[in-house]
């Protein structure tokens, strides 16, 4: 049977992505609220450049927009906040680590998050703990 098996799509990688969002603490996703979850690829060369990445397979997740603590009621509109997770560089490291798929996603999408809110890794790990 394992011959049949195959690396997610973008689409069913986003889905994985959407369901494990579902499944964090409700607190925490309330303070998500307007953040918009895409999977692509892999990040834009312009990403790439303003990372300093010298692979397309070095970020796995990037957060783009205004984090909570730089918001203010008087901002003007601007762009949804967005996290990006990059599938390709996401299945390397699943490949080359012995944690399962969903696991790889679900910290990459709370430490994403995470730094857009703030938070130490120590409280990023205590979400994920939560989200088990």
């Amino acid at each position: 049977m394992w011959t049949e098996l195959k690396a997610p799509s973008l689409a069913e990688m986003e889905a994985m992505a959407h369901d494990v969002f579902e499944r964090l603490p409700a607190e925490f996703r309330k303070l998500c609220e307007g953040v918009i979850v895409r999977v692509e690829d892999f990040p834009t060369e312009e990403v790439l450049d303003e990372m300093e990445c010298e692979s397309e397979f070095d970020l796995l997740g990037l957060f783009q927009g205004v984090g909570l603590p730089q918001q203010s009621s008087g901002d003007v509109a601007r762009l949804p906040n967005m996290v990006w997770l990059y599938r390709r560089p996401i299945l390397d490291y699943w490949a080359e680590h012995d944690e399962s798929l969903g696991h790889i996603v679900r910290h990459v999408l709370i430490h994403e998050i995470g730094h857009h809110f703030g938070l130490s890794d120590d409280d990023m790990a205590a979400i994920e703990a939560k989200a088990e």
